[in-house]
């Protein structure tokens, strides 16, 4: 049964580890992703399906990793000491996809041992207090965001009818064009694209979601439509009450962090 949904951004800065300076400008990220973690730990999960940007991505199909044990590699960014051996749920990922396969979803299984940073932000602040947390890494495409909607309710019915407890969440950050600083430098839609996000989320709009002009995603310079679309397929028709936890960019990049309180 899903016990659990959030969203969370994944940017290297949230580790205290890397930005021991700068974390100071993330506080109300950083609080967030803390509270977000508290109410993960009460909801008392097996698994934890992580919705993110992982090492090995398909074209033309969504894929779940299924290594034992998956570990993290961040010495891209300097830190040598992030230390977090996680293990898959291997039963719910035998479901899941002979689910997928059997509705003919493109799909495929990967084998990475090391997982990136944008798999163990999240999951650093989320496995904080779990110890023995299985978790289910999946992986988007660079399929259209209907597919993506479509992919998250293929999934939907067998995580309900699951016998683990799985909280799902997905990772992304917004948009990288806020600023003349940002890493793609400033873009009109940047703000607007964040803004839209925000009261989608705020509102679970599915079809705002998925009727985002193409022209604003492509120059927001996001990583969040992909997740935050196979989110809403699993939550689809699930009663939840969105709440946006914290929004802030302080450095040129929209973060974001939302609870979708499951009634």
């Amino acid at each position: 049964m899903i016990v659990f949904a959030g969203f969370t951004p994944h940017s290297p800065l949230l580790l205290s580890s890397i930005s021991k300076d700068l974390r100071v400008h993330l506080t109300q990220t950083r609080k967030a992703m803390y509270q977000l973690s508290e109410e993960l730990y009460a909801s008392r999960p097996d698994v934890i399906l992580l919705v993110s940007e992982h090492p090995t991505m398909y074209k033309n199909a969504f894929s779940i990793n299924l290594s034992d044990p998956y570990d993290f590699d961040l010495r891209a960014f300097g830190d040598l000491g992030f230390r977090r051996t996680l293990h898959p749920a291997i039963r719910v990922v035998d479901r899941l996809q002979r689910s997928l396969r059997k509705e003919h979803i493109p799909f495929s299984l990967t084998t990475d041992v090391a997982l990136h940073y944008a798999s163990a932000i999240p999951l650093g602040f989320a496995t904080k207090n779990l110890d023995g947390m299985k978790i289910i890494p999946v992986t988007y495409s660079d399929l259209d965001l209907k597919q993506h909607f479509q992919f998250g309710q293929a999934m939907r019915d067998e995580l309900i009818n699951a016998e683990e407890r799985i909280a799902v969440l997905a990772s992304g950050d917004l948009s990288h064009a806020l600023t003349n600083d940002s890493p793609a430098t400033y873009h009109e839609f940047g703000a607007q694209f964040d803004a839209r996000i925000q009261d989608i989320i705020a509102t679970k709009n599915i079809a705002g979601l998925l009727s985002l002009p193409e022209e604003m995603i492509m120059h927001a310079q996001e990583t969040a439509t992909k997740p935050l679309s196979i989110l809403f397929g699993i939550l689809d028709r699930i009663a939840i009450t969105p709440k946006v936890l914290s929004y802030e960019a302080p450095f040129g990049v929209g973060y974001i962090v939302s609870n979708f309180e499951l009634k």
